[in-house]
């Protein structure tokens, strides 16, 4: 059930086109509307297509073009999974993605951790002390290793 407090899917995918736009990459959306056609829908039957309260659910899928590669599945359940280079944050709130999205694109996204013993963190700052972090399992990318942070920082 959406909650009219946080934003719809349809609002977050334009704010994510906006942001793409600022920053001159190419954006590709999939949408998926329907339990039939979500991917992880809990409260409907098998093979319905609305929600027991009668709504269609919708989930989008973006993908953003340059570097770093990010993608981004906003699910009808209020939340997003977020994936930057192959790190995947997942839970992130909807109404959170554009700021998600403003930190990587502005420079505030970071890599924390050290060569050995080995441990590797994509931080991504959010305005009001939210952060969101995540280990690196894929290896550090061109784009991440740019970002890398001393220790000290």
């Amino acid at each position: 059930m959406t909650h009219p407090h946080l934003p719809t899917t349809e609002s977050v995918v334009a704010a994510i086109r906006a942001i793409a736009d600022e920053h001159r990459l190419a954006v590709e959306v999939t949408d998926d509307i329907g339990a039939d056609r979500t991917s992880r829908r809990t409260s409907s039957g098998a093979f319905a297509i609305v929600d027991p309260d009668g709504s269609l659910p919708h989930e989008a899928y973006v993908e953003l073009g340059g570097s770093p590669a990010v993608s981004v599945r906003v699910h009808p359940e209020d939340d997003a999974r977020v994936t930057v280079d192959g790190v995947e944050f997942d839970d992130v709130p909807r109404d959170a993605v554009p700021a998600f999205l403003r930190s990587v694109y502005g420079g505030l996204a970071h890599v924390k951790g050290r060569f050995f013993p080995p441990g590797w963190w994509l931080v991504v700052p959010l305005p009001g002390d939210e952060t969101y972090k995540e280990l690196v399992l894929v290896g550090l990318s061109p784009w991440m290793s740019s970002r890398v942070r001393s220790r000290g920082k």
